[in-house]
């Protein structure tokens, strides 16, 4: 539920006292080692920072979307790579399953993800339709009571450090467009998952991305996002919604 106003005056105050006097002065070294240093990270995951948008009874702060572009508004006053770091978990990363997971799916993720122990990724982009969420190659095949995973992945931001991804894929090859889209929640260590080198980038030092390839990944039936095929265009263009207040607030 959203703050009251006076604790959330309170907590932007926080907030910009630690950018001012933790992140900014911590910017040349980001840009030096291509990393947010890890002292800086547990701080974060101690303020709240990877929570922000999940719901109170999964352990974060459920703030709502105003709120949420005060706090991005924040702190991108220093380089965005600290924003970057716990932005997939508030954003993309965390959002299908909050909109659009089964409680069983909510419980074994979200309170991990809102503490910072589960970085979860994005996994939409690929390299022949972009970020067409209604035209993914990649393929989920039935296989018993799970489905197989094949296909690339490219862009993804958080991917090197992630333990989950939200992966688009296609479990209807007959059917073309959105209807044969389906989301799923993947952990990143399922065999069959290879990642690619990190890209070089022209800024953003310390914020990571990398393909993500599915060579025959086996999951169980249990990851699919809600329980039901064929829904994973809408899940993405909510998720896309929420992520895309959250990305203009930064660059504000």
């Amino acid at each position: 539920m959203p703050l009251d106003q006076a604790t959330l005056d309170q907590f932007l105050e926080t907030v910009t006292r630690f950018v001012d006097e933790r992140l900014i002065p911590a910017e040349a070294e980001v840009d030096a080692s291509d990393k947010v240093p890890d002292a800086i990270v547990s701080e974060m995951k101690e303020m709240g920072f990877f929570g922000l948008t999940i719901p109170e009874q999964y352990g974060g702060l459920g703030l709502s979307p105003t709120e949420e572009v005060e706090v991005a508004w924040a702190i991108t006053h220093a380089a965005p790579a600290f924003r970057s770091a716990f932005g997939t978990n508030v954003a993309i990363g965390s959002q299908g399953l909050v909109i659009d997971g089964t409680e069983e799916q909510k419980q074994k993720y979200l309170p991990g993800m809102a503490s910072g122990e589960i970085i979860a990724s994005f996994a939409l982009t690929e390299p022949d339709i972009g970020s067409d969420a209604a035209s993914v190659k990649t393929r989920a095949d039935r296989d018993g009571n799970g489905y197989i995973l094949n296909g690339t992945k490219r862009f993804i931001t958080n991917a090197p450090v992630a333990n989950t991804f939200t992966v688009m894929a296609r479990t209807d090859q007959e059917q073309r467009g959105s209807r044969g889209v389906s989301a799923f929640i993947v952990d990143a260590d399922t065999p069959g998952i290879r990642l690619g080198t990190p890209e070089n980038k022209m800024g953003q030092k310390g914020a990571h991305i990398c393909d993500v390839v599915f060579e025959d990944c086996r999951i169980p039936g249990d990851a699919l996002i809600g329980g039901v095929e064929g829904q994973g265009f809408k899940t993405a263009m909510k998720v896309l919604d929420r992520g895309r207040l959250h990305v203009a607030a930064t660059c504000c």
